[in-house]
């Protein structure tokens, strides 16, 4: 049976050796893992058992995890899962009955609160809500129009329980997300990428001398009378510097293929390049693993002064988020930051005065979006669209 499941894996594309595969079974034989109650599709063992056992002697990297949780799920689809759901909020107040829509209307007609008084009044329902609620204004609870709940609907409120966002408005999210890392293996759509990245490629002579000069050669051996006289020249170097910091989770999720598309390219392209990663709006931390991403955080006061100004600063975002998020303290969905992301964007452009936003969200919903207008403004009107033409504008104004 895990012979199939080894070559589910190979077809996800996923680079399963054989040894490996005996590595597994072997450690199946030895018992690492204990037989579960009952005789599921794993062959006795807890599915959770199995998998994290697998994924340990599979994969030997971590950037192929979420493509052995796809093939995993795929292949195992229907096997029971033992999780352990603890939950401040109780699930039964999250429960999906129903999915309301309104029309622009009812829609227009629902109040929006401030900033201030969203999260007093969270803070007092949850000292009061005792119970379910369903389809109402006030509560925590599902369906309704309330500012704080899941699968509802509410111009600016806080998501709670939702499995992803509907409507691109909440200014918070309750839950702790997991986000997966961009795959830099993406070959599909990157060739003409990388000819459109290939304007911001600059070669320079430095180094040792390493190489022939032949027409310099020529010249000096019929000066010297025919004598050979050979001249050197240092290599020629790639010596452009990108700071790459990308945009992942929530909206962003959207755009994974073409984002993984744009950063294959760059790693191809670019021998000095360096990365990060952000949700929504940059703060005073960024990280390089997502899986890692609240315990090897990455002060953005430290990456602005590890890297020189010669860097070309490049940002890859939707830029859609709530207002709140860029301009007001404590206003990231995921935690309280201290100052306001605009604050932050502006440092790290003062740091690094060639820069540039390049957006993978339609050019045509821009004007919509009122945080992609703040974020316009921020960036100095220096956002592109991920579009071969949108990269190419911006890799000539970062030559310039």
């Amino acid at each position: 049976m895990l012979i199939d499941f080894f070559y589910s894996l190979r077809a996800a594309k996923l680079p399963v050796s054989v040894k490996e595969y005996l590595t597994l079974l072997e450690a199946l034989k030895e018992g690492v893992v204990g037989p579960a109650s009952g005789d599921g599709e794993t062959g006795g063992y807890k599915v959770d058992d199995f998998y994290y056992l697998s994924r340990a002697t599979l994969v030997k990297d971590e950037k192929h995890y979420d493509k052995f949780d796809r093939a995993f799920s795929a292949y195992f689809k229907g096997v029971e899962l033992r999780a352990d759901f603890t939950q401040d909020i109780p699930l039964e107040w999250l429960r999906k009955n129903l999915e309301l829509h309104l029309s622009p209307e009812e829609k227009a007609a629902i109040e929006k609160l401030g900033w201030d008084e969203l999260m007093e009044t969270l803070k007092k329902r949850f000292e009061e809500q005792k119970e379910r609620h369903e389809g109402g204004n006030k509560w925590i609870g599902t369906g309704g129009t309330s500012p704080f709940g899941a699968n509802g609907y509410n111009p600016q409120g806080i998501r709670i329980g939702q499995e992803k966002g509907r409507n691109k408005s909440a200014v918070k999210v309750w839950d702790q997300r997991a986000y997966q890392d961009y795959d830099d293996s993406q070959e599909l759509g990157t060739r003409n990428i990388k000819v459109a990245l290939r304007r911001l490629r600059r070669f320079a002579r430095e180094g040792n001398e390493l190489e022939l000069a032949l027409d310099d050669t020529i010249r000096a051996t019929a000066a010297n009378a025919g004598y050979l006289d050979i001249k050197l020249v240092p290599e020629r170097h790639n010596n452009v510097k990108v700071l790459l910091l990308m945009d992942v989770g929530g909206t962003m999720d959207e755009h994974i293929q073409r984002v993984e598309e744009l950063f294959s390219a760059a790693k191809a392209e670019f021998k000095h390049l360096e990365f990060y990663y952000f949700h929504n709006c940059v703060y005073d931390f960024m990280w390089k693993n997502n899986r890692r991403r609240f315990s090897e955080k990455f002060p953005t006061w430290d990456i602005i002064r590890k890297y020189n100004k010669d860097y070309k600063l490049i940002f890859v975002g939707d830029a859609t988020m709530s207002p709140y998020e860029i301009v007001q303290p404590g206003g990231s969905v995921e935690y309280h930051n201290e100052e306001a992301g605009a604050e932050w964007l502006q440092r790290l452009t003062n740091a690094f005065p060639k820069f540039a936003w390049i957006n993978p969200e339609p050019q045509g919903a821009w004007q919509y979006r009122q945080s992609i207008s703040l974020i316009q403004q921020l960036m100095n009107q220096r956002m592109y669209p991920l579009t071969l033409r949108g990269l190419e504008e911006a890799m000539r104004l970062l030559t310039k």
